[in-house]
């Protein structure tokens, strides 16, 4: 884009360096490099070279230079780490693999390409490119292919044989049609044969199946970075085996005959995955035994691969096309340290206590041996400050100062930012102020103009500013800079707006997916209730032969020894009893059965209807007024609405802004609102119900948040105060966490109309909670609340407008939404900076629970260990304290004193606790940014919505999160 790259080509440095890059393999080091900037030079300095690769120190700081680097080269990619420790897991998210495989597409396509690292990811070693691009086959329409050799070759590329493709990754033959899920492509392809020929071949949609687009010729590339040959298998177990006797020999002659067994059996399994081409995943940490010539990454881009056109700067004689870019060489190095030393320790105790071969333990390129292998391309240290020498293993040939500077936040001050604009134009600098929304772009002119400052906006990516001259221009970056020696100045829109986490670029709305669901299965023992006998106990399942056929039936216990059998097919009028889900281990609650043929269970459903219809009838009465009356019709937006929706810190989803604007709608009508927002945890149904209570507040109504807990309570009201600190707004809050001295405080200032949001808990449904001017009420996670306690809050003010929040709402809710009685909102879209949570599903043991809990302190986190019987949750407890003794842990479960369980949550929260014990009490509600790391103890026992729901608790903030789904040693998972 020559309007923001030209002005360097003014620049006496940044000639400097592009003279030295046309050396082979030079290495120079530019200082006064700052944030985004760096992204400008590398694009502008690496456009001759057809690859460029950036490598940073962290996965954090690689996923906000790819923000970065995607508004001058849509195509970047990134690619990722992979998780080196805990590689031994059954199963895990394939996502890493494909981002990387992704990569290597890219290089045997050839083309230009720019790859976004970390110093990590170039340590670990891979399997030669050839091996690759050999395992790369086509299929063309009306071409032989045969079924059984291609299922075979798919097996070895890594991909899994499914009955029906459900994700990446997978295949599936139905008769002569094979559907392939390429992991490097978005949609599955069908193909269809007649015979041996392909006679029809498209791309399909996972959801619907239906047909994408009618295709010619596609490419199949593996689905795993390793591939095995049958010849190469073989050779590479009987390396394994040789090496695993002589250690466990060794093992039994030192007396540790539980590492000996521990390593046999490892073995043992190892040898059975690969003779059944099976958890393919798991044998990347075997890949030395396998394969004799590794490679590092960097070596894929030697001369042969993404080869130099003529004219360029890797002309003849020039060993690469390639130029490798090194974000703050310092930190690199340190990161390179970092993960060398982790590696190193825990394989060493893992080598120990048999849980791998010593052989495993050279599964990592050192640091300095990392540094010789980059010395193959040109390289360029993009750093803020000099790296001394003595330190500095990367041995720069030159060092240029390029002389950037990065701008100080507006937060928020426009006067502040036309102070500086005006003294831009003074000293005839060029502007380029870069906006993430035309409309906001062309508005920014408007503003500047009614400020006395003359600018402009294009969409020409050729124009370029003059001196004196402010453009804007459509685009994002997460910083702004400067380059004071050729007066030149690139303002972001997050410079202006905010002072806290940057705006991301708004990605594409994936449409088509579907949430996870499930049930939990019935366990022996279980309190269930059929809809014509009432109350039972499940006894399992029983074959029973009627007619001659045997059948599967139920077995379910009454009251006075009755037996109730039904068909495991009519399992829909049997209902898991749902009153506390918590059960101590070996203990039965003392509850009354029915009796079969009995009369209690019929008394039993009428004296529920009748309540049922009582509270139906209110609702519908109450439901007809809200219908028939108008309500208060809210102003349109403010310039203060305006502004305040600007400092949002994040991108809104497309779901986000149609939500905003239903309520928005709904406000401004006569219409009296009661919207449902429904989305799943961590979409961003707070900022709808913020947005909408500071409009109310705007025409001097009061807010009402009603939330089911105090720990919840105290979350809102950290979050509405943060948000609306800039604007005068007063936010309270009632619940236990306020002393009662505070609380009449509290109601006195709400009588007269002097608090503005109320935050509270069931204490607001009080009679002496009383407001000057309700107008609207906030309902978050309604399904926790009972109809008696919210329908008395509308009797307050039949005419108030109502936002209920939640991720699962209860039928009667739902359903009213359904049928029209209430308005409903879906948001299906994740926030763009949600990073996806790893997740692994691996066998109990105690050397991985302690490397995950490690592993997270040391980032400062903290960890939710999930484990769901109350009778022995101490003792896990303490076995974890003994685990890690450096660990501050503590538990809780929904049988503690209320009181006792909100201290432990609200010391979790403050971080005074690092790994929490918990039941499944934690599945809703909680939003800890801090806590990353779940491990859920027996999750073979739990419904995947469970799962689901427990998993959403982890991975609320931009760092990587990762859940690991554990169940016993030799369990048989279905």
């Amino acid at each position: 884009m020559k309007s923001i790259q030209a002005p360097l080509f003014e620049l006496p440095a940044f000639l400097t360096l592009n003279k030295e890059l046309e050396k082979p393999s030079s290495c120079v080091q530019v200082d006064g490099c700052t944030g985004s900037e760096k992204l400008h030079l590398m694009d502008a300095c690496g456009a001759d070279f057809r690859s460029r690769i950036l490598v940073t120190y962290s996965d954090l700081r690689a996923k906000e230079l790819l923000e970065d680097a995607r508004f001058y080269d849509r195509n970047v990619l990134l690619y990722p780490a992979k998780d080196l420790i805990f590689y031994q897991a059954d199963i895990h998210g394939n996502e890493i693999t494909r981002e990387r495989m992704r990569c290597l597409r890219r290089l045997i396509e050839g083309g230009e390409l720019t790859v976004i690292t970390t110093f990590s990811a170039l340590m670990t070693p891979q399997i030669p490119l050839s091996v690759v691009k050999k395992h790369v086959f086509s299929v063309e329409k009306e071409k032989q292919l045969e079924l059984s050799e291609t299922a075979r070759k798919l097996t070895e590329m890594g991909y899994e044989k499914v009955y029906q493709v459900e994700a990446p990754g997978q295949f599936a033959i139905r008769g002569d049609i094979l559907d392939v899920f390429d992991l490097t492509e978005e949609n599955p392809y069908r193909i269809e044969l007649f015979g041996d020929e392909v006679e029809s071949l498209r791309s399909f949609d996972l959801m619907s199946q239906r047909s994408i687009e009618p295709l010619d010729q596609v490419r199949i590339y593996p689905a795993s970075e390793m591939i095995l040959a049958e010849d190469r298998s073989q050779r590479g177990i009987e390396k394994i085996t040789a090496e695993a006797q002589q250690v466990v020999e060794k093992f039994r002659k030192e007396m540790k005959t539980e590492q000996a067994h521990r390593l046999d059996e490892m073995v043992k399994e190892l040898v059975e995955q690969v003779e059944q081409q099976s958890k393919r995943a798991n044998l990347e940490s075997f890949i030395h035994y396998f394969y004799e010539d590794t490679v590092s990454f960097l070596e894929y881009f030697k001369l042969g691969i993404g080869a130099a056109s003529a004219g360029t700067k890797a002309g003849a004689g020039a060993r690469t096309a390639a130029c490798l870019f090194i974000d703050e060489a310092g930190h690199v190095l340190e990161q390179g340290r970092a993960v060398e030393e982790e590696f190193r320790q825990s394989m060493i105790h893992r080598a120990e206590q048999g849980y791998i071969l010593p052989g495993q333990m050279d599964l990592l390129y050192g640091t300095e041996e990392t540094v010789a292998k980059l010395s193959v391309l040109r390289r360029v240290l993009l750093c803020e400050i000099p790296m001394p020498k003595d330190r500095n293993l990367f041995a720069p040939e030159k060092e240029i100062s390029i002389g950037a500077r990065s701008l100080a936040p507006y937060n928020n001050s426009f006067e502040r930012l036309v102070h500086d604009l005006k003294q831009y134009k003074k000293e005839k600098y060029r502007v380029l102020i870069l906006s993430g929304s035309r409309t906001r772009a062309k508005r920014l002119v408007d503003d500047l103009r009614d400020n006395g400052i003359e600018s402009f906006y294009s969409e020409d990516p050729q124009r370029v500013p003059q001196p004196g001259e402010i453009m804007t221009y459509y685009g994002r970056i997460l910083k702004g800079f400067e380059y004071p020696e050729i007066r030149f100045a690139v303002i972001s829109e997050s410079d202006i707006f905010t002072e806290h986490v940057k705006k991301k670029r708004k990605k594409k709305k994936h449409t088509g997916g579907q949430a996870i669901s499930g049930f939990s299965d019935l366990k022996i023992g279980d309190y269930v209730i059929h809809e014509d006998h009432g109350l039972g106990i499940y006894r399992g399942i029983e074959k029973i032969v009627v007619d001659r056929v045997a059948r599967d039936y139920m077995k379910i216990e009454y009251a006075g020894g009755g037996n109730l059998y039904v068909l495991a097919s009519g399992f829909e009028v049997i209902q898991k009893y749902a009153a506390g889900a918590e059960q101590e281990e070996g203990k039965t609650r003392n509850l009354k059965l029915n009796k079969l043929g009995g009369t209690d269970w019929a008394r039993t459903k009428a004296k529920v209807k009748s309540a049922v219809n009582e509270i139906a009838e209110d609702l519908v009465e109450l439901y007809a007024k809200r219908q028939e009356e108008k309500g208060y019709a809210f102003t349109k937006d403010t310039v203060w609405q305006q502004e305040f929706e600007d400092a949002f810190p994040y991108q809104e989803t497309e779901d986000q802004e149609n939500a905003i604007a239903d309520v928005k709608n709904d406000m401004e009508s006569t219409k009296i609102m009661d919207r449902l927002v429904c989305g799943d945890v961590g979409f961003g149904k707070t900022e709808i119900a913020i947005r909408a209570a500071f409009k109310a507040v705007q025409d001097s109504k009061q807010v009402a948040v009603l939330v089911p807990t105090t720990i919840l309570a105290q979350q809102h009201y950290n979050t509405f105060s943060s948000r609306m600190r800039d604007f005068p707004v007063r936010v309270e809050m009632l619940s236990r966490f306020r002393t009662a001295a505070e609380q009449k405080k509290t109601l006195q200032a709400l009588k007269k109309g002097e608090v503005d949001i109320v935050i509270g808990t069931h204490r607001m449904l009080s009679k002496d909670v009383v407001f000057k001017n309700l107008g609207l009420l906030v309902v978050d996670e309604e399904q926790r609340f009972g109809v008696t306690h919210k329908e008395k809050v509308k009797k307050l003010r039949e005419n108030i407008d109502v936002l209920t929040l939640s991720a699962t709402p209860i039928p009667r809710t739902l359903h009213m939404s359904l049928v029209g009685i209430r308005d409903m909102s879906l948001l299906e879209e994740a926030p763009n900076d949600r990073l996806p949570i790893q997740t692994y599903v691996c066998e109990y043991n105690d050397e991985m629970v302690r490397e995950a809990v490690v592993r997270e302190l040391n980032r400062s986190g903290q960890v939710y260990y999930v484990y769901n019987r109350v009778s022995t949750i101490a003792d896990i407890a303490a076995k974890l304290k003994k685990l890690v003794p450096e660990a501050r842990v503590a538990f809780a479960h929904g049988q503690m004193a209320e009181q006792e369980l909100e201290k432990i949550m609200y010391d979790f929260i403050s971080g005074d606790i690092d790994v929490l014990v918990s039941t499944t009490i934690i599945e809703t509600g909680l939003d800890i940014p801090n806590v990353n790391t779940m491990i859920i103890h027996d999750s073979d026992q739990m419904g995947l919505a469970q799962l689901y729901q427990l998993r959403g608790r982890v991975g609320r903030s931009n760092r990587t999160a990762y859940a690991f789904l554990m169940y016993k040693r030799n369990r048989m998972l279905k």
